[in-house]
Formats: structure tokens, C-alpha cells, sequence
């Protein structure tokens, strides 16, 4: 049994059952694609943001954080200003 295989040993028996194993798999592919949409980072859990739109806005000369916390009104106007269609993102 691996070091790792412990976490999902819920009845301590150093076996994994069926069930176990599936929740071990369930885990690591959850774990696997928070980590692939930049769900999380050095920053901890934050929530969604899309890695492509992030770039976008920097070689534009914009902050992600500084766009989503504008409201919607005054972000059209920065994104427009940028030469960035508004319409093409969501916050």
C-alpha cells in the first residue's frame, strides 16, 4: 500500500475495496482539473479564473482582480478603452 492510498483506506483494514479505490480515482481527477483551470494557485482557492482571459487583459495593460471588482458599467468602459470587445467575457 502507498503512502498516498492511506488517506482513502476509510475502514483501516491497508486494502483498498472497490469503493475506496473509485473515491481515490474521483479525488485525483477532481484534484487534477482544479489544478488545470487555474482554480488554485499560490493564491489558495479564490474561484474560477480563466488563465486565457487573464493574459488577454495583461498584454492589454489590464488587472484581472482590478476588472472583476468594477462594476459592470465602468469595466465596458476600460475593456472598450483597451480595444477589447466586452462582450467577449464574463465576470
Amino acid at each position: 500500500m502507498f503512502a498516498f492510498d492511506k488517506l482513502f483506506d476509510f475502514n483501516h483494514d491497508d486494502h483498498l475495496d472497490a469503493l475506496e479505490r473509485a473515491v481515490q480515482f474521483q479525488g485525483m481527477d477532481e484534484w487534477d482539473r482544479e489544478a488545470s483551470s487555474g482554480s488554485y494557485g499560490g493564491s489558495g482557492l479564490i474561484g474560477y479564473r480563466d488563465n486565457d482571459d487573464a493574459d488577454v487583459f495583461a498584454d492589454a495593460g489590464l488587472d484581472y482582480d482590478e476588472l472583476e471588482f468594477m462594476d459592470p458599467a465602468e469595466r465596458r468602459g476600460v475593456l472598450e478603452e483597451a480595444g477589447l470587445d466586452p462582450d467577449e467575457f464574463d465576470f
